[in-house]
């Protein structure tokens, strides 16, 4: 929704921005999908309308901020994760309520698959990406916030009963791939039965995709490594199209499902949810 609380007139090389990135936005919007800041950035880079700068990242950022309070970008079109509001869910009625239920039934679809699946992600911000792969094939998802805490690797172990596969997406640089080494690592050390996968960001889908390099930080302790290995650029996960990332979750996940016993898993409990509507409708 396109509301304005102020008034802006930008000048022509601005608009064209705001233009561009409309169009871009709407694009993403039209499959799904809503972008970060970064992730629209990274389509200006990828497009060679502005250089790989952190300078045309901050004035691109200004840039979508002051269009969207002046009503120029809809306010859908960009989303930040790390800043929701969480509250308790209300009902304005008992049978409203019930029809939620109804409608919300499921069963645990991986129970009697012959492994479970979480996918960790290295940021917040590309928790939508994520959440539109995983959403119809009921995958627990989490962000990193970079190298997760010891409280997450603890209480990841506490849930994982049988060998879990962790699915793990970060940045190809020195932090983002050793956070993969981390997470096996501290996994097992606290004695959890985890396959830990890296999905991306790999070397071979920076060869494949060409997504805009950055240069690595020297101060990292793990650059000199990293660079014998890759050289002095790395790139960011946000600037994989956000179908690839969906399509490289699905694909992994798809490996693993047991299709035939997800299918069953569906019709028990199409059964089951029919069943909970009788009910629901006998009480009223």
């Amino acid at each position: 929704m396109r509301e304005a609380f102020v008034d802006y007139n930008p000048r022509d090389k601005t608009l064209m921005d705001i233009h561009m990135a409309n169009q871009i936005l709407e694009s993403y919007a039209a499959q799904g999908f809503v972008l970060s800041v970064r992730q629209l950035y990274y389509q200006f880079v990828a497009r060679d309308l502005i250089p790989n700068t952190q300078q045309q990242y901050k004035r691109l950022a200004g840039i979508v901020a002051d269009a969207r309070k002046g009503g120029m970008i809809d306010w859908s079109y960009i989303e930040d994760r790390g800043r929701n509001l969480d509250k308790v869910a209300t009902w304005d009625s008992p049978s409203q309520i019930v029809e939620a239920c109804v409608r919300q039934y499921r069963r645990d679809r991986w129970a009697d698959q012959p492994q479970r699946v979480e996918v960790w992600v290295e940021k917040d911000a590309l928790l939508g990406v994520i959440e539109r792969a995983v959403q119809d094939i009921d995958v627990p998802f989490m962000s990193c916030r970079g190298y997760p805490s010891a409280s997450m690797i603890y209480e990841a172990r506490n849930r994982f009963e049988d060998t879990v596969v962790v699915l793990h997406l970060g940045d190809h640089d020195p932090s983002g791939i050793d956070a993969t080494r981390h997470i096996r690592d501290e996994l097992e050390l606290y004695g959890a039965y985890a396959d830990v996968r890296r999905v991306a960001l790999t070397w071979e889908q920076v060869q494949q995709y060409d997504p805009p390099p950055n240069p690595a930080k020297e101060t990292d302790s793990r650059f000199a490594r990293y660079t014998t290995l890759y050289g002095e650029d790395c790139w960011e996960l946000d600037a994989l199209e956000p179908q690839v990332i969906v399509d490289l979750i699905q694909d992994e996940v798809a490996n693993i499902m047991d299709t035939d016993t997800w299918e069953t898993t569906i019709e028990r409990e199409d059964a089951e949810r029919e069943q909970i509507r009788k009910a629901a409708e006998a009480l009223k």
